[in-house]
């Protein structure tokens, strides 16, 4: 048997007027952690959709296991052994972890489930992964983190060849990510390879056996992890030049304080208090649950709370609308729900916080609405064809710069 369990060779992606894919070829060896990293809009999400079946490639040949693969869809791809953790868990809260592992490959007896040996294996492949979750236990008390591994044991018990994990630490703790690595180190033991996607460039060199770097929807390199020499190289791999990471202080000290908060007290926060002044950057730090989130949202006027904001000496109202008319926005933190609107255009979403730069009185005027967004579009390096595009069908990168 090769000693690579997936092989790509000249894979492309089109889609009307933009390649996203472009002649792409690497192999992934198997019982490795291959990490897969580059800039939003590097062609990520494309490769990784074409491999679990939700697109179908323009051209070039994908084998797994020496034999060419093709998915039509996610199914088809799980039932020929390439499964997904997506940023977006596929669990159910309402039901339990049994009823999550088992769902749509129930048996029944006279329509009353029965515990089959089905069943009995993806409960023993949960319990050697993390014995602290209960079968019965309802998921919508677990963390993200054990909801992941819900999802992770789902796939081990299915007997993949490949879990792709994308972004799996973006809303975990420390310790929960100590753990979830521990796990992922273990599923080699069981003959599992992982194509491991993530940002946090220090994860790569804690986890990875090998690294591949896109960049344009091309392939850069593909090398094992222990011959990258830091993250700097990392870093020039994927945006293809060097960067300097070190911060150079202002020799002007801002003085003008632009933003004050006092005692902001809510269900999550308490007494926090802080200025921020004209020209600075100001990073609130801390794990998953921290009120960071909440802090955001209670300044943009989205969250009640008690204690007094200030912005430009004047206090600031309760309500996100009277927040944007001050100068004021929010990027939150999760996008889909919160950012776009997705089955609207480009040309829809990009202006929408100001519409009165787009509209005469009462109606919207297209011209300065197609201006407004071919601005950002080519601002933003938004990869595109047209502004008319849905939102829903670009990348995760390139609806983050839509935001």
């Amino acid at each position: 048997m090769s000693d690579n369990v997936l092989e790509i060779k000249n894979l492309v992606k089109d889609f009307p007027g933009v390649r996203a894919l472009d002649d792409v070829s690497f192999n992934i060896k198997r019982n490795t952690i291959h990490c897969l990293v580059g800039e939003n809009g590097a062609g990520k999400s494309t490769l990784i959709k074409i491999l679990t079946g939700a697109f179908l490639r323009t051209a070039g040949t994908v084998y797994l296991n020496g034999k060419e693969y093709v998915a039509n869809n996610p199914k088809e791809a799980k039932q020929k052994g390439i499964s997904t953790l997506f940023q977006e868990l596929n669990v159910v809260d309402e039901l339990t972890v049994e009823e999550n592992l088992t769902l749509g490959i129930e048996d029944t007896t006279f329509g009353f489930l029965k515990k089959s040996k089905k069943i009995i294996k993806i409960l023993d492949a949960l319990y050697s992964i993390e014995p602290s979750i209960g079968p019965k236990q309802r998921v919508s008390r677990l963390s993200v983190a054990k909801k992941q591994i819900v999802e992770i044991a789902k796939a081990v018990a299915s007997e993949s060849d490949i879990i792709i994990m994308d972004e799996p630490t973006a809303a975990i703790s420390e310790s929960e990510i100590k753990r979830l690595f521990k796990i992922i180190k273990g599923l080699k033991e069981k003959n599992v390879t992982v194509i491991y996607i993530s940002h946090r460039l220090d994860e790569i060199f804690e986890i990875g056996d090998y690294v591949t770097v896109m960049r344009d929807g091309k392939h850069i390199e593909t090398k094992p992890v222990s011959d990258v020499k830091d993250r700097a190289e990392l870093i020039k791999l994927m945006i293809g030049k060097t960067v300097i990471e070190s911060y150079t202080k202002k020799e002007e000290q801002p003085t003008e304080i632009i933003l004050e908060a006092h005692n902001i007290n809510n269900s999550k926060l308490q007494n926090i208090s802080f200025n921020l002044k004209k020209g600075e950057i100001i990073g609130f730090y801390g794990l998953v649950g921290a009120g960071k989130t909440e802090l955001a949202r209670a300044i943009f006027g989205a969250d009640k709370y008690q204690g007094e904001i200030i912005y430009k000496s004047r206090p600031l109202e309760k309500s996100p609308d009277k927040t944007i008319k001050r100068g004021i926005s929010l990027v939150p933190e999760e996008r889909r729900s919160q950012g776009i609107f997705s089955i609207l255009t480009i040309r829809n979403n990009i202006p929408v916080m100001n519409m009165k730069r787009i509209s005469d009185r009462i109606f919207i005027n297209r011209q300065k609405e197609m201006k407004a967004a071919s601005e950002f579009i080519k601002k933003l390096n938004i990869v595109t064809h047209s502004c008319e595009k849905e939102v829903s069908k670009l990348s995760g990168g390139n609806q983050q710069k839509v935001v």
